[in-house]
């Protein structure tokens, strides 16, 4: 595939690939505590990564600056994001919820974009991300419908970790974008799985019994999440913030739900009404006005 072609279709391939951690999340949870198996994630990605820059030679940055960034990077975009989530998730808050607050991150990038990155945000783009929020809104309605009358109240915590991952992985690609502009992607991603790792295995420790089962579900399921998901997704989504504005490249998260339900209606048998398919054709629109150059 040429640059051009690659470039072209990045977005999609990432939207695809980061919307395969709903299943990751659901197949891993029944034999890992969700900090332990992310911790063990970070490690196997490094290490694979290692591996992979040591046969290919490539001369290591001698700024210790490059190293620090890419360590905090790490920890606001892998650690407290993922960490957070996946923990909310586990005590008890609803994945759609979950997803909502999710959405709430490119509205905040947009707000944020302006200040941190001096990023010029069109009326246009507004408009992408009202109509893209708009339109997950209505992907997610007949679950939201189904969540009436159930109480938050003992969710309070859970919930409020939820939003910390949202601002967390929101200022991560902030940084990301101001403080490692340049640099091999290799050597970029390697060193965030490092500060993750640091963050993530010590929070395990602590908060969970660390218990992992390594049967062939687990083993499937940690080889996508680590090839797939912290490689390929990754990897792509630093290159999109790397080669545009991070307003255009957060808005990419409003098609995740989306993605994620028709994965879910292929694969599993999950029902979708043409409210819903509708409710995709909205966000698909507002995505791509949101994200055009």
């Amino acid at each position: 595939m040429n640059h051009s072609l690659f470039t072209r279709f990045a977005p999609w391939i990432f939207v695809f690939i980061w919307s395969t951690g709903w299943i990751v999340a659901k197949f891993g949870a029944p034999n890992a505590d969700p900090l332990t198996f992310l911790s063990t994630r970070y490690a196997l990605a490094a290490g694979l990564l290692a591996l992979i820059i040591g046969f290919s030679r490539i001369e290591w940055p001698k700024a210790r600056s490059f190293y620090g960034h890419n360590l905090v990077s790490g920890g606001l975009i892998h650690a407290l994001y993922l960490g957070s989530v996946w923990y909310a998730v586990a005590h008890g808050v609803p994945a759609t919820i979950s997803a909502l607050i999710a959405a709430i991150q490119p509205i905040l990038s947009t707000v944020l974009a302006p200040v941190l990155q001096k990023e010029r945000v069109t009326g246009l783009r507004w408009l992408g991300v009202a109509l893209g929020f708009c339109g997950l809104i209505v992907v997610l309605s007949p679950k939201l419908f189904g969540l009436v009358g159930v109480d938050f109240s003992a969710l309070k915590v859970p919930l409020m970790l939820n939003c910390l991952g949202m601002v967390s992985v929101t200022l991560g690609t902030f940084y990301q974008k101001h403080y490692v502009p340049s640099g091999d992607l290799r050597l970029v991603t390697l060193l965030q799985y490092v500060g993750a790792f640091l963050v993530t295995l010590p929070l395990a420790y602590i908060f969970e019994p660390m218990r992992i089962v390594w049967n062939q579900s687990l083993i499937l399921t940690m080889a996508w999440s680590v090839v797939a998901l912290s490689l390929g997704a990754v990897g792509l989504l630093l290159l999109l913030i790397r080669q545009g504005a991070v307003s255009r490249a957060a808005a990419l998260i409003f098609l995740v739900p989306p993605t994620a339900a028709v994965q879910g209606y292929f694969l599993l048998g999950e029902s979708l009404s043409p409210l819903q398919w509708g409710g995709m054709a909205l966000t698909v629109a507002g995505v791509a006005l949101a994200t055009r150059k």
